[in-house]
Order: structure tokens, then sequence, then C-alpha cells
């Protein structure tokens, strides 16, 4: 038994901030964020606007585009850094909204390769047929935890979701999913929790730029060869790589590793910023809905977090 993706979801905010306006909140420009990050604008959410909200919006689509009802779901993952309350978790509010009445539910704490760890999850109930369909969610607020007086972190991150249903097949769609994780570098990229840290301010970001992107390039590199290799798949074989959206330079080293042409890259950071968990599922339902990616295409899906975590998917479309 495989999992195969039958619907994608996504949703943004329609409140935009662009790199001009970022001009008069912080001491940055235009042409500095483009050139370090490649980003020129992302989604706010408003104060109405949740991780929750913005989940069910995105999985609504999903579900719709899979031709299921929700009570067909059995299992709601869904990966966040900034979920609503601490508990119950954003999946049980998602499930609520839902009407998801047969489904267990439970959130995944992997930042940025939160999605990636959250599919693998769904993608071993599924293979052990325990369960048939399973609603993947990748979800943020960033801009809620935003420090907006930090020039180096509030250009990068922004706001949205996006969601995937899993199906249980007998043809192939999940090929192999590889996590990884280092703790000991996770000073250099976390957030804060309110309260339980005494010396830090709450619910701010904190990122050591330069050794994050050192280590993400290094990271992505080894994990891509590793995933193709186990698989004996050829680099050539990728017809699309659909990596998590933090900057274009990340990116574009990673092309490079892979000689893959940027045009078989999926990229959306220019206009979405940096949405953590939601990257991934935002970019492939993007690509999946202007008709990039088809039936049949082999995706490599790869995402680097605080944690440190990075994770990999090796999906038949």
């Amino acid at each position: 038994m495989f999992s195969r993706i039958t619907g994608t979801g996504s949703y943004l905010p329609d409140k935009k901030l662009s790199n001009k306006e970022l001009e008069s909140i912080v001491d940055t420009n235009d042409e500095w964020i483009r050139s370090r990050s490649g980003i020129e604008s992302r989604h706010i959410a408003t104060v109405n606007e949740t991780s929750a909200t913005m989940g069910v919006q995105a999985a609504t689509k999903a579900l719709a585009a899979a031709n299921l009802t929700a009570e067909k779901i059995d299992l709601i993952v869904v990966a966040t850094a900034t979920p609503d309350r601490i508990f119950p978790s954003t999946a049980c509010m998602i499930q609520k909204e839902l009407h998801c009445t047969n489904a267990a539910a439970f959130d995944v704490s992997a930042a940025c390769a939160g999605f990636v760890y959250a599919l693998s999850v769904a993608d071993q109930y599924i293979r052990t047929e325990k369960y048939q369909h399973v609603l993947v969610i990748g979800t943020e607020t960033l801009s809620k935890v935003t420090d907006w007086n930090d020039r180096s972190t509030c250009v990068l991150f922004g706001d949205g979701a996006g969601a995937v249903v899993l199906s249980a097949s007998t043809d192939v769609g999940v090929i192999d999913t590889h996590l990884e994780a280092m703790g000991e570098y996770g000073d250099i990229l976390y957030l804060a929790n309110a309260g339980l840290e005494i010396d830090e301010p709450p619910h701010k970001i904190k990122m050591q730029g330069r050794e994050v992107f050192k280590l993400a390039v290094n990271s992505f590199s080894d994990l891509v060869m590793t995933t193709l290799e186990k698989n004996n798949i050829a680099q050539t074989d990728i017809d699309w790589l659909v990596p998590h959206q933090a900057n274009i330079r990340i990116i574009e080293a990673l092309a490079k590793r892979l000689n893959l042409p940027l045009e078989q890259v999926i990229i959306s950071l220019q206009e979405h910023g940096n949405t953590s968990a939601a990257s991934i599922p935002l970019a492939l339902d993007i690509a999946i809905v202007d008709g990039r990616i088809t039936p049949g295409d082999l995706l490599l899906l790869v995402a680097f977090g605080g944690g440190i975590t990075w994770a990999s998917a090796l999906i038949k479309y």
C-alpha cells in the first residue's frame, strides 16, 4: 500500500506588504532585500486570521480537489511553529471547523521542515493500512512572532497555509521520506516561549543568518544526494524540485548541485516570503493549479528549519 497526493489547496491573506512599504517600518530598502533573499513582498494575516483559520481555508480546497467529504478523513496532521494555542492543538481546532468527526488530530513542530515531517508521519499511517485518507497541513502566522525592529529577520517572513490530502493507493505515490535533526545547533534559529524562558523576550524569532545559510546549503545538498542514491534515482530523473522557500541563494545553490535548471524548480518566495511550514505545500499547490506539475511527474521536496531539522520527500505525483 502506498500514499498518493489526491488533492491540494492553499490560502494567502489578502493583505500584502511590499519591500517598499517595509522601508517606512525599518532601516532597509528594496534592493537590499531582493539581492540577499529574492523576496519582493509577503502576505500578512489580519487580526482575525490565525494559523487555524488559514489552515481551514487551505484544507477545504484540498478536500474539494480530492473530491472527499470531511467525514472520510481519518487523521489530521498540522505542521506549525505558530499555533493559536499551546493546547488544544491547531489540528484539533481545524478538525472542529471542518467537522472531520472521524479524524484523530495532532500538531508537528519542526519549524520550516515541519510539513515534510508531517507528510512522512501521514505516509507511515497509510503504508501500514491504519488509515485511508490523511489531511496534512502547513500553516503559519509568522508576522505575529516577527520582531519588526530587526531588519535582518522582519524582511524575510510571511503568513499563509497549504494542505494536501494523502490517500491510500496500490499505485506508487510517496516513494520515500528522509528526516534529519541536529539539536546542538538549535540556538542559531529559535522562537522563545512566553513565560517559560526567563531571560528571553517572548514570541520573537531569533536567527543567526550566516550560520543558518551555511548549514542549510550543506545539509540540503547532502540530504538530496542521500535521498537519490538510496532510491537509485538519477538527478536527471527529477522533474520538479520543490524546496522550502527561504532564500533564493540557497535554492540556486541546491539547483546547481543537482545540475537542475531553475526552470524545473518551483519558486514562490518572491511573492510569499518565508512562510515556514506552509511554504512547500503553498508552492506545490500553486504549481499543480497552474499546470506545471502534472500526473506522473517525479517531485523532490526538501526543507530546512529550526531545530535544526531538515527533511526530504520523493514523490510520484
